[in-house]
């Protein structure tokens, strides 16, 4: 590890004390764990604490762990929020998962960084996390009347519904998929011989 890592990772441990479930280096980068309800604290620490400094959020985004690995037995939606101290040039990685998987619901840190905006409204599009205390969390991605969450593992590949232009009515309708079996044409097999040009 590295002096610099080292030293934020001292930080880190000093200024998060108990609220640090998980700290680890991993391809020269630190990553720490958070409770869900120690996030928002551990969030405005990060940020305020001087010798963290993290006055910038690059990226959050969701993650669904439900097929993870072999036999994973933690929880399922997670947020992770990569952080930026342009003061004391190092990076942090920050996981909090939700503690309810069938209602995910994580700590919005808008308040904290604003450009968390669109990042915290994507992930709840595309994972149904729910950021509490977001003042605008609409879908960003999907269209209007989407039905789920298309970044999910269970999410099936063809979709719930389609969407199409009914000529009679003269206007876009959504309806359930239907995917019609496809019926493949054999491809015609020639003779070993076929095309060449006799010599006489």
């Amino acid at each position: 590890m590295s002096a610099k890592l080292e030293r934020l990772s001292q930080h880190l441990e000093k200024h998060l004390g108990d609220r640090l479930k998980c700290l680890t280096l991993a391809l020269g980068e630190v990553s720490i764990e958070v409770a869900a309800a120690d996030y928002a604290g551990v969030m405005l620490s990060l940020r305020d604490e001087p010798e963290l400094g993290f006055e910038e959020l690059i990226d959050l985004c969701g993650v669904d762990y439900s097929t993870y690995g072999e036999g994973w037995q933690g929880r399922r939606f997670a947020a992770v929020t990569h952080l930026l101290s342009i003061a004391n040039n190092w990076r942090l990685r920050v996981r909090v998962f939700a503690e309810d998987d069938g209602f995910p619901v994580v700590a919005s840190v808008t308040p904290i960084w604003n450009s968390a905006n669109w990042y915290e409204r994507e992930a709840f599009d595309l994972f149904g996390i729910v950021f509490d205390g977001h003042e605008d969390l609409r879908r960003i991605l999907t269209d209007y009347g989407f039905v789920g969450h298309p970044f999910r593992k269970d999410f099936p590949i063809s979709g719930h519904v389609e969407m199409r232009y009914d000529p009679d009515e003269g206007r876009v309708i959504y309806q359930p998929v239907t995917i019609e079996p496809r019926e493949n044409t054999p491809r015609i097999r020639r003779e070993d011989s076929y095309g060449d040009v006799a010599h006489g």
